[in-house]
């Protein structure tokens, strides 16, 4: 019986996840693409794996008994990487991250400019997830490493299997119509009685933002519910509302019609590198991590007043 390692971490995760759909969107692969080698695994094994229930599908006892080898077996790969990693010096590794908008298009790439130059051989590919999903990919091991947000208003529920290094910490500014305040400075309690653009609350960002404005004593009046701050800033020019940018935000393009204006009582958001506790003497892993904070600093993003 020959056992394929890109199997058995569709049957990890379809046993982690409950569903073939899920599993697929964890994997970023098609639901048929995952039945289809789930029905391979099955064919390889030789016997009957998984049983469906609905739209559910219960492991078998010889599938429960499989999965718990591939967590065994998966993790003894991953401890050999690291090995091997050691061994060379760290020169060569391959990672994928977790990363969002705002973090890819404004830290990503002078950070990885620099690692290429120095070290040519440590590769990181990308996957942009919503933020509040990047932990959970690197708890399961769908990632290396992801970006992770903690908001003054709403800090994140830390798992005790991951660390973090903060590198960058973000002030939050109103972005609102054009000569809508010419002071250049407004508290968020001002922004009151004007309509609003905010992503939903299931998102971080929209729990976060709709927590400050409850602290300042109002509930915001949200119009328009969108997710990408690039998409709420274009609104804002076109004379619909106002929002609430970070920093990073503020490298997406910006629209013409629109004003940045500085909040009285700030608004801070911690970016984080999360990482599994199992990896925290992995070298490549390290090297990213410090070609983002340095990347960070140059654009005067520094750590030292991260939220604790």
């Amino acid at each position: 019986m020959e056992l394929s390692l890109h199997r058995l971490r569709m049957l990890r995760e379809l046993r982690r996840r409950g569903t073939v759909t899920a599993a697929a969107v964890s994997l970023h692969y098609t639901a048929s693409a995952v039945s289809q080698q789930l029905a391979q695994l099955e064919r390889d094994v030789g016997a009957k794996l998984f049983e469906r229930l609905g739209r559910r599908v219960q492991l078998t006892e010889l599938g429960v008994l499989l999965t718990e080898h591939a967590e065994e077996i998966l993790g003894s790969v991953e401890r050999a990487t690291l090995a091997l990693e050691e061994a060379q010096g760290s020169m060569s590794a391959r990672l994928v991250a977790g990363v969002w908008a705002s973090v890819a298009s404004g830290l990503l790439p002078s950070a990885l400019t620099a690692l290429a130059a120095e070290y040519p051989g440590i590769q990181l590919k990308t996957r942009e997830l919503a933020p509040e999903d990047t932990a959970d990919a690197v708890r399961d091991g769908t990632l290396d490493l992801s970006f992770v947000i903690d908001y003054s208003d709403a800090p994140t529920q830390w798992d005790n299997g991951l660390e973090r290094a903060v590198v960058a910490v973000e002030r939050l500014h109103a972005a609102v119509p054009a000569g809508a305040f010419p002071a250049g400075s407004v508290s968020l309690d001002e922004l009151a009685e004007h309509p609003w653009i905010l992503a939903s609350p299931k998102s971080h960002f929209g729990r976060a933002m709709r927590m400050a404005c409850h602290r300042h004593g109002f509930s915001p009046k949200i119009n328009h519910e969108v997710e990408e701050q690039s998409t709420a800033m274009a609104m804002v020019g076109a004379g619909l509302g106002v929002t609430l940018v970070s920093d990073l935000g503020l490298r997406l393009l910006r629209p013409p019609g629109i004003d940045v204006v500085t909040l009285t009582t700030p608004l801070l958001r911690t970016v984080s590198i999360a990482y599994r506790r199992t990896e925290i003497r992995r070298p490549a892993l390290h090297l990213v991590i410090g070609a983002v904070q340095s990347a960070a600093a140059e654009l005067g993003l520094g750590t030292e007043s991260a939220l604790p």
